[in-house]
């Protein structure tokens, strides 16, 4: 892989990261409800389950679900099942009168588990069984068959890992700074209306997309 094949990579990955989608909808509204601190588990589990697709896509299964459509879908609405789920939550959490998301009120907050922002990442980030074959497509086209190929994909993945990573932070931040706002019992439930609503749009989505 020449030096500008790379540049040409991390260009196109810094704009794909940058689009918002549900894992940094789940971040965004995880940095307003636990913080940026507490966030980094959700950031984890949705980073380590796209590298983990990355990893597939380059084992070839990517070809293999494109190849086998009733995989592809069963895996498709499991995952879409999975956002509208997130979005009915999320659409019906109750909110307290006079919610207070300082640092103060977030830090008294009873925390929910690492092990569980984690989890909730990684599902939501897995869910997608369209972005094993968006990385089987993309990955192929900046490694350059004649070079060992291991090393070029490490650089891709490393090169992918900190774009996304970055972005995360971006949304965290943004989520956090929205988190302050979140003062009153009215705002706390538009919110979670809007978060849920979304939610469900992404899983509608989902269903309906074609292979």
């Amino acid at each position: 892989m020449t030096l500008h094949t790379w540049w040409l990579f991390l260009a196109t990955v810094f704009v794909v990261c940058a689009i918002p989608g549900p894992n940094m909808l789940l971040i965004m509204s995880h940095g307003a409800q636990y913080g940026l601190r507490r966030t980094s588990a959700t950031m984890g589990g949705c980073l380590s389950a796209l590298v983990l697709m990355l990893a597939v896509s380059a084992a070839g299964l990517g070809v293999f679900l494109q190849a086998w459509p009733t995989m592809f879908n069963v895996l498709r609405f499991v995952g879409a099942g999975y956002l509208v789920y997130l979005g009915i939550k999320a659409w019906s959490a109750p909110v307290e009168a006079n919610v207070s998301a300082d640092a103060e009120a977030l830090a008294a907050r009873p925390a929910r588990p690492a092990a569980t922002l984690f989890r909730n990442g990684f599902l939501v980030a897995s869910s997608n069984p369209k972005a094993i074959l968006f990385a089987a497509a993309l990955l192929p086209q900046f490694i350059d068959a004649s070079r060992p190929t291991l090393p070029q994909f490490g650089v891709l993945v490393a090169t992918f890992a900190v774009c996304e990573v970055s972005w995360y932070l971006v949304y965290a931040s943004f989520g956090t700074r929205i988190g302050a706002t979140l003062k009153s019992e009215r705002v706390a439930k538009v919110f979670n209306r809007v978060t849920g609503g979304v939610f469900v749009g992404f899983g509608a989505m989902m269903a309906l997309m074609r292979q």
